[in-house]
């Protein structure tokens, strides 16, 4: 499930910015990235399921992790874990308590950058 009503896709500013914004939102980048990507992910736990929020960007100048790297960040996405697989974003019914958490945090994630 994409969310595209929150006006990532596209947005550039630093590696720096985003971090800071999605660290202090509960979001983690752990092992997700390379030099070129990255992935800030909120884990959702629900009954005996597990979901992921992912915030995605990718460098257009300079490296990750570099905190001056300039990113572009693109449409935050929620998958569905299933274990030992991994995470599948189409064809999945997304509960609504899911659906308002993610919302929720992409809200909280889009005032901290708007603030910095």
């Amino acid at each position: 499930m994409k969310f595209e009503e929150y006006g990532f896709a596209g947005k550039e500013l630093k590696f720096e910015l985003l971090r800071h914004a999605a660290e202090s939102n509960g979001f983690i980048h752990a092992g997700q990235w390379d030099y070129e990507r990255v992935m800030f992910d909120y884990k959702i736990l629900n009954q005996d399921d597990v979901y992921y929020l992912r915030v995605p960007a990718y460098a257009i100048k300079g490296d990750i992790p570099k905190d001056d790297t300039i990113v572009q960040m693109m449409t935050p996405i929620l998958g569905k874990h299933y274990y030992p697989h991994g995470v599948e974003y189409e064809g999945e019914e997304f509960p609504e308590v899911i659906i308002n958490k993610c919302k929720q945090k992409l809200e909280l994630l889009k005032s901290s950058i708007e603030s910095e």
